[in-house]
């Protein structure tokens, strides 16, 4: 699928790409924080995301158990950091994601560890199972730092309710 195209042209490519997502998710973060959050905001994009598996439909992007374990691994350690510095407070009308400067550092940091494994894995693997693996880490990465935001949002919510 990928033949006629330069593996290095994609691996550029698709860091730009990466940049670029970086700092959208950058600014929908620090818009976010001015506005109540609710369940529906915090599950929807791992839901979203979820349709990138379809990838794993085409042979090119399947990858190899160790290498799902590897990649599951690093998104599990990559989320414990998002899953530390991410905080609630109730404010009078709702539940706000509290503002955080290292959560801008934090994304600024595991997108150049992102960059730094793509180009260093991109010179032994694949093009397509890289970007399998890739995917993996990412979704590994979202799944307990989502699920430990609604635990933490439920949990406030009931104490709102109390109070």
């Amino acid at each position: 699928m990928f033949d006629a195209i330069p593996s290095q042209l994609l691996v550029l490519v698709s860091s730009v790409g990466a940049i670029f997502m970086a700092i959208f998710v950058m600014f929908v973060r620090l818009r976010s924080q001015k506005k109540p959050i609710n369940e529906k905001k915090i599950i929807i994009p791992p839901v979203a995301m979820s349709t990138g598996a379809l990838m794993f439909l085409f042979e090119e992007f399947r990858v190899a158990p160790l290498q799902i374990l590897e990649a599951v691994a690093l998104g599990a350690v990559f989320s414990i950091v998002l899953i530390v510095t991410t905080k609630f407070e109730v404010r009078n009308d709702g539940i706000y994601l509290k503002q955080s400067k290292a959560f801008i550092f934090i994304l600024i940091g595991l997108l150049v560890i992102r960059i730094v494994l793509k180009l260093v894995l991109s010179n032994s693997l694949d093009i397509g199972e890289l970007g399998g693996m890739f995917f993996i880490l990412a979704w590994s990465m979202i799944i307990p730092w989502r699920t430990a935001m609604l635990i933490q949002y439920k949990k406030i919510k009931k104490m709102k309710v109390i109070l």
